[in-house]
């Protein structure tokens, strides 16, 4: 196989120097873009209808969006978000249960949201599906009942994401960037959801659902005659109003480029964000030459960024930057996902990169295939209908010239390097960076140090805070057996866990993108056999089992043995409690007190895994392994006595992201047998 593959990489290599040879072809003209224009009508209340006719499918789409300009809602932060949650449970004139009959028969998909309402189906039910549109957004059924469900519902999605480590960089970098009380800066917590009333959800319906600000989107098999027809008729009857708008400060750059961190005990890698405010418009003369800029950095694949932190030194899955044009203030940030390891290193790279493009003329090659990239993607999203009927939205609500787009590939052909360097220097402010990182002070913050910028600490909700302590002093007498024994007296004494030959666990949690509940299933016994499995329903989805000195791993119906350290690592695993055996370890070593969870805990060492042991209570409330793709931890809590030993009931692992399992049983020398870990 190692000679097929040299093989094939020299006759890659031949064909590549012939082709090298000979003449390049020149390149063709730019394609003439001719951009079909919506019909269009406006009713007496405000609302703006535009028409795409496109008879190729049999199929039409209804898009409604109010175009509020944004708006701090203050200490009733979520308020709309409940809005959106409540509109589409069904309307003055039909049940929810009714309305969704109705719509799964038609074999339709209607949604609603606070600024608009969205359905699609087939042409020939088009009639129904825009009533029934028109009724859900005109007509909204609030309820005391539904929105103590609604309620009930965003509580417990907070309570979840309380320790979700991208759910807390993305709250302060945006509270830091904007300001707490900038639309784009304010957050939801469980304090300003719990303020919120039935009350609040109709008034801001009743106040900014107006057709003011409002555009109907038609696209599909449809003659602009007929519909019109039936949204004059439909949505007349929508009073006419334009809801309020807020003076909004807009926000600044800090003085000079710093570090705002977050301390993350339970992080298995650091969250990086890199900003600064931008005000640019789509009409601006820089639109462009900007938006180009952003590819080259940090836009695509072969980007700066990417191309750096990525493929030249493997530390991410990806590193990217954005920029946008928008009537509304908005920023510049570029964002990666790194090991704890090598977080300071990802700074710097960063920081060499932005300094890069604002400094070295981008060579006449990049220039051109990032050109070549961008034009070929915006020729093929203009065959789509729905882009149609986009561009010509982001025309009225940006203000845009009648031929912004007919002009488009004109205008990024136009760009040179010389552009690409003046608007990095004026967009990517390399003096004015705000780095936002969440993540292990433990891990980190040594080499952040290093670094010698400046740098301000931050809690999970954007309140400054002090230094977060490292590691504290461990007292005099403490040592590795003592946790140790402590921790076995906590769970139940050496002679009740030197009792327990099995342990069986079942327990619940969900999965990111999963359509229903997952089993997590584990298996112990002690003399040296583990089985642990995550199912849907009847379905494996992942199993791993060790079974003395053998051991493997099944995923998605493929099998594969456990080797060297992997096989080890299980088989190290492999008892109820394999505390009784770390004591008299060699190379078992207590590092130090940490903070996990509010709360001290002593850290002890073990090969590639650290256990936290609580302080007071005596009980492991953590494992942190680390493996080459990063750390990954486990949180143990809910411990509760299972025939005289205490074992916990929730688990929650972070291994990218986050299972919290909840056991709904344990059994203690019963439910395990030898067929299980075959």
């Amino acid at each position: 196989m190692k000679k097929i593959a040299i093989l094939l990489s020299s006759l890659l290599l031949t064909f590549t120097m012939q082709a090298q040879d000979r003449p390049q072809p020149k390149p063709g003209p730019a394609p003439k873009i001719n951009i079909g224009k919506p019909q269009s009508f406006e009713l007496p209340n405000g609302l703006k209808v535009l028409v795409v006719e496109n008879n190729k499918l049999p199929r039409i789409s209804f898009s409604l969006t109010i175009d509020n300009p944004p708006y701090a809602e203050g200490a009733k932060k979520g308020v709309s978000d409940m809005t959106s949650s409540m509109m589409g449970n069904g309307t003055k004139t039909i049940s929810k249960e009714a309305f969704n009959e109705e719509t799964d028969f038609l074999g339709a998909s209607i949604n609603f949201s606070s600024n608009g309402a969205f359905a699609s189906g087939l042409s020939k039910y088009s009639k129904r599906i825009l009533e029934l549109m028109a009724d859900g957004a005109l007509n909204p059924l609030f309820t005391q009942e539904q929105f103590d469900k609604e309620k009930e519902r965003f509580l417990e999605g907070l309570k979840s994401q309380e320790k979700s480590v991208p759910s807390i960089a993305r709250r302060v970098e945006e509270a830091l960037t904007y300001g707490k009380s900038h639309p784009n800066g304010e957050f939801v917590t469980d304090q300003s959801i719990n303020t919120i009333t039935l009350q609040d959800v109709k008034e801001n319906y009743a106040t900014y659902f107006k057709p003011g600000n409002a555009y109907m989107i038609i696209v599909g098999d449809v003659k602009f005659k007929d519909v019109k027809k039936s949204v004059t008729k439909l949505f007349s009857k929508w009073e006419k109003g334009v809801a309020p708008t807020q003076t909004i400060i807009d926000p600044s750059d800090v003085a000079a480029t710093q570090i705002n961190f977050v301390d993350a005990p339970n992080a298995v890698q650091s969250e990086i964000s890199i900003n600064n405010i931008v005000k640019l418009k789509m009409t601006d003369k820089d639109y462009f030459a900007a938006i180009l800029a952003n590819q080259i950095l940090g836009g695509d694949f072969n980007s700066y960024l990417n191309m750096n932190l990525r493929e030249a030194h493997g530390w991410t899955y990806g590193a990217r930057s954005s920029i946008r044009g928008n009537k509304y203030t908005t920023n510049f940030r570029a964002s990666t996902q790194v090991r704890n390891a090598v977080t300071d290193s990802a700074v710097v790279e960063f920081m060499k990169e932005i300094k890069r493009i604002r400094t070295e003329k981008v060579t006449d090659d990049v220039l051109k295939n990032v050109k070549a990239g961008y034009i070929g993607n915006f020729v093929m999203q203009i065959e789509k209908p729905a882009t149609v009927a986009r561009y010509a939205l982001q025309t009225r609500t940006q203000n845009l010239p009648a031929d912004f787009y007919e002009n488009y590939i004109q205008n990024i052909n136009a760009v040179t390097a010389d552009d690409i360097l003046r608007v990095s220097q004026k967009y990517f402010l390399e003096e004015n960076l705000r780095i936002v990182i969440v993540g292990k002070a433990t891990d980190v913050l040594a080499g952040l140090e290093s670094l010698k910028m400046p740098m301000t600490f931050y809690d999970k909700y954007a309140n400054q805070v002090e230094k977060p302590v490292i590691k504290k002093d461990i007292p005099a007498g403490v040592t590795v057996k003592t946790v140790l024994d402590n921790y076995i007296n906590a769970v139940g004494g050496q002679k009740n866990i030197a009792a327990v030959k099995t342990l069986a666990s079942k327990g619940t949690t969900t999965v990111p993108g999963a359509p229903g509940p997952i089993t997590y299933t584990s298996k112990v016994d002690a003399s040296g056999k583990l089985a642990e499995e995550l199912a849907m329903g009847s379905m494996s989805v992942m199993k791993r089992v060790v079974n003395g000195n053998a051991g493997y791993m099944a995923q998605q119906g493929q099998k594969m043995d456990l080797q060297g350290e992997m096989l080890e690592d299980m088989k190290a695993g492999a008892h109820p409690f394999p505390e009784l055996a770390m004591a008299t370890k060699v190379g078992v070593v207590l590092k130090g007190i940490e903070t996990i969870d509010g709360g001290d805990a002593y850290a002890i060492v073990d090969g590639k895994t650290t256990s936290y042991y609580d302080v007071k209570s005596g009980l492991k409330v953590a494992d942190v392994t680390s493996t080459p793709q990063g750390d990954s931890t486990i949180n143990y809590k809910d411990y509760r006595d299972v025939k005289g030993v205490k074992v916990p009931f929730n688990t929650i692992m972070n291994v990218g992201f986050e299972l919290n399992i909840k056991m709904d049983e344990v059994k203690v020398n019963e439910g395990v047998t030898d067929a299980d870990f075959k």
